[in-house]
């Protein structure tokens, strides 16, 4: 069995590893660049306090062939790639993944190519300068908490619509708060008018690749592949859907729904090779992690729905699980290995 993985985030860099370890298909993963990036990281590799790129090389099964290129169309049973060449495959894991964008004069904080301008940009600011992050969310929280610790001489403003952490506890949300104001960023409440400081980080990412859609396959409003219980795409069963592109009822945007995703979909292929039934994919939350900065950062635990229980911490010891929870997920991904909770009943 040809199987071509679209895709080598978290999502598709396990499942094609899965499959490797698992099987004797012959899988092929093709990505834009030769790098895997640890998205968990990109607002370290904006500050230049730390990395978050490393070579596919040392990330897929020595089985798996890697092509470095980006595809133009998903055809019958083809994927026809940007520089004319085209792969046949006999199963397709469609992994391609956010696809964040940004208002002109901003960077946005999900896209290595804007990451990478981003670092260069506040590198060469003066001490004085001023530089907004868009976004409550995490994101937005990581972000200017690196900022702000790494360029202490610039004046860092967070601004959200929204209060910033809504998807902590008020507990957890609290202790945030107190430490961007430790590290003197300023929260702002409102929308952004396109008024530019010395440099804007946008830190909302809710976009998704349009392959899918411009391929014919079924998605949805936001252009994520509709799919059934088994993660099989609802027009093509041959595509499995699995990451930030997969419309999965209840799952938000995150590593800890990719790799669930992504080991679940390779295992079902896996089955169908053994001659055995598909099974029904099943996840449930644990909670969520936060850096602000180098430092500190903040723990909520979560129910398996994903609604935050009052059980939260921060200091020295949440420093350590935020470090080890993005160790494992990177881990997770080259090794295969990963177990996680089913969805609550």
């Amino acid at each position: 069995m040809k199987v071509v993985v679209i895709g080598a985030g978290y999502a598709g860099t396990i499942a094609a590893n899965r499959l490797a370890k698992k099987s004797d298909a012959d899988v092929t993963v093709v990505n834009p660049r030769a790098e895997f990036v640890e998205r968990v990281r990109l607002h370290e590799h904006i500050a230049g306090s730390g990395t978050a790129l490393t070579p596919l090389a040392e990330m897929l099964d020595p089985r798996i062939r890697l092509v470095v290129g980006s595809v133009d169309k998903i055809g019958d049973g083809t994927v026809v790639l940007a520089d004319g060449a085209s792969l046949p495959f006999d199963r397709l894991v469609y992994a391609a993944g956010g696809a964040p964008a940004a208002p002109s004069g901003t960077y946005a904080v999900g896209a290595l190519e804007t990451v990478d301008q981003a670092r260069s940009a506040l590198a060469a600011l003066p001490d004085g300068a001023a530089v907004t992050v868009v976004g409550g969310g995490l994101t937005g929280i990581e972000t200017a908490a690196e900022v702000a610790e790494s360029r202490p001489g610039l004046r860092v403003r967070l601004l959200t619509e929204g209060e910033v952490g809504a998807s902590l506890g008020p507990g957890a949300r609290a202790r945030v708060r107190r430490e961007l104001d430790r590290l003197g960023v300023e929260i702002e409440r409102g929308r952004f008018d396109g008024a530019a400081d010395d440099l804007v980080l946008w830190a909302i990412a809710t976009q998704v690749s349009d392959l899918a859609a411009r391929s014919g396959i079924a998605v949805d409003d936001a252009g994520r592949v509709l799919v059934d219980e088994f993660l099989r795409s609802v027009s093509d069963p041959r595509i499995v859907a699995v990451g930030d592109g997969a419309a999965v009822p209840g799952q938000r945007l995150s590593c800890q729904t990719a790799l669930p995703q992504g080991a679940h979909g390779a295992d079902n292929l896996v089955r169908e090779l053994a001659g055995k039934p598909a099974r029904a994919y099943s996840m449930g939350y644990t909670g969520q992690n936060v850096s602000i900065g180098r430092k500190r950062a903040v723990i909520q635990a979560a129910r398996r729905d994903d609604t935050p229980t009052r059980i939260h911490f921060g200091g020295a010891p949440a420093v350590v699980v935020k470090e080890q929870v993005c160790r494992m997920a990177r881990g997770a991904a080259r090794t295969a290995r990963y177990a996680w909770l089913p969805a609550p009943r």
